[in-house]
Formats: C-alpha cells, sequence, structure tokens
C-alpha cells in the first residue's frame, strides 16, 4: 500500500481502554513503526482506574493523539467503539484492542482494500488460513470457535467476533445499532443485509504479556450466552421483515369461493 498525503488525513484508528496504562506507550510505538498514514489515534477510555488517562495524555504532544473520556455511561466496549465513531474526523475507521492482541503489523494489510476499493469492512481474522491465536487455553478456543461457528450461518464470517477491523465511518454509523450493542463487527454485517463487501485477512491473535486480562471462564461463558442470545434476535427479526416483505404479495391474489350446487 502507498502512502499519500490524502490517505494520511483519511484514517482515525479507534482504540477503547480499561486499565491499559502498561501497554499505551508500547501500543503507540509499535503504529507508529508500521509507518501507517493516519490523521489520529483515538482512545476511548471507560472508567479506567489506573494511570492509563495519564499515559495518554503524556503522548499527546508527540504523535496526532486524542483522549475520549467515557465517564457519563457504561457503555462498554461496543459503546465505547461508536463514541470514537463519532467523534472521529477521519473517513476510514480502524479499530483495535489497547493490549498488544491485536499486531501492529497488520494495519496496513486491513487498510489496503479500502483504499483500493475493493472492499467496504475488513477484519482480522484467526480463522482463516494463515491465522492463529497462539498461547490461549483451551477453554478459551473452544468458547471462541463455537461463538463464531454458529454466527457463520448470518454473517458468512469465519470470525465476526474478532474486534479488529477497518470500515468507512458513515458506513459503520449508518449500519451500527443505535444502542450499544454487543458485537460491532456482527451486527453491522447483519444489518447490511448482504450489502457489504467483507473480506477477512489472516492475523494471529496473541494473548497479553502486560497487564491483567479481563477475560474469564465464566466472563467467556456468559459473553457466548449473550452471544447466542443476540444471533436468535437476529434470526427472529430477519423471518419477521421476509414474512411481513411476502404480506402484499399474498394480499393482492384474489380467491374465488368455491360455490357448491345441489
Amino acid at each position: 500500500m502507498t502512502s499519500s498525503p490524502a490517505h494520511a488525513r483519511s484514517v482515525s484508528i479507534i482504540v477503547p481502554t480499561l486499565n491499559e496504562e502498561e501497554n499505551i506507550a508500547p501500543l503507540v510505538s509499535q503504529i507508529a513503526a508500521c509507518a501507517v498514514p493516519f490523521r489520529e489515534i483515538l482512545f476511548v477510555d471507560d472508567h479506567s482506574t489506573d494511570a492509563t488517562r495519564a499515559e495518554i495524555r503524556a503522548l499527546e504532544g508527540s504523535q496526532p493523539i486524542r483522549l475520549i473520556e467515557q465517564d457519563d455511561a457504561d457503555l462498554g466496549l461496543a459503546g465505547a467503539i461508536m463514541s470514537g465513531a463519532r467523534a472521529a474526523e477521519g473517513e476510514i475507521l480502524l479499530v483495535m484492542d489497547a493490549d498488544l492482541s491485536h499486531p501492529p503489523e497488520r494495519i496496513k494489510d486491513l487498510l489496503a482494500p479500502l483504499f483500493a476499493g475493493t472492499a467496504d469492512l475488513v477484519v482480522g481474522s484467526r480463522y482463516v488460513k494463515g491465522g492463529s491465536t497462539p498461547g490461549w487455553p483451551i477453554w478459551r478456543r473452544l468458547v471462541s470457535r463455537a461463538g463464531a461457528a454458529l454466527a457463520y450461518p448470518l454473517t458468512g464470517l469465519h470470525d465476526s467476533m474478532c474486534g479488529f477491523f477497518a470500515i468507512g465511518r458513515s458506513r459503520l454509523l449508518e449500519l451500527a445499532p443505535q444502542s450499544s450493542g454487543f458485537k460491532i463487527v456482527f451486527e453491522t454485517i447483519v444489518r447490511a443485509g448482504g450489502t457489504l463487501r467483507v473480506r477477512e485477512i489472516p492475523i494471529a491473535f496473541r494473548d497479553r504479556v502486560r497487564g491483567k486480562s479481563k477475560m474469564s471462564f465464566n466472563i467467556a461463558m456468559r459473553f457466548l450466552l449473550r452471544w447466542v442470545r443476540a444471533m436468535f434476535q437476529q434470526l427472529v427479526r430477519g423471518l419477521y421483515h421476509r414474512e411481513q416483505a411476502r404480506k402484499p404479495a399474498i394480499s393482492n391474489v384474489s380467491i374465488k369461493p368455491k360455490i357448491f350446487r345441489e
């Protein structure tokens, strides 16, 4: 992918944070080392109780960084992403985690199809050829795989649960749920109804090295149950819309009553 001033002005990188003080500086350093053109890095912080915000502010003078302090609502990860999307100045949004599990060196590959106009949404996938989850415990792999497999019939995506993706800002704001939603990629694809050109690129999704993981077996199981419920709601909604679309065609058919003669 070739850099250009237009591309540099067009990309906003959104990074939700919650108690990630040890990862802020390494993440910004790795993004800068990739020589990826971007307009800004938007950190959306959700009630961090450590020095995360101080670490972000310390870097604002050396990098195009903005901090959004999400203190007035408990919207969670999806809500943080949408807060960043609404505040972003770039035309293209790239979303990634703060814990270095998403490889910054793959940012360029996520952006390339959008710059070339060959895709509307590009997702970093752990479950296409070349993707992997090194260091994950077996229970986490099983839960993640199960969720991805359940979502595949509705999305056609091998890894709609991954939070490492790039999309046009206007499309995300148009398609993402008005509420905080649950999983942005999943809900955006389903709401698009087949109108999005989607690509997956393989990534190695690494476990965090610094800081405390927010994932546990109990959290993962609650996550999977919510995921199943979200998919069931989407399926019911889709069946309802299809039934409603059929009604006018059925009502226009004239049915002549049978006449019985003795």
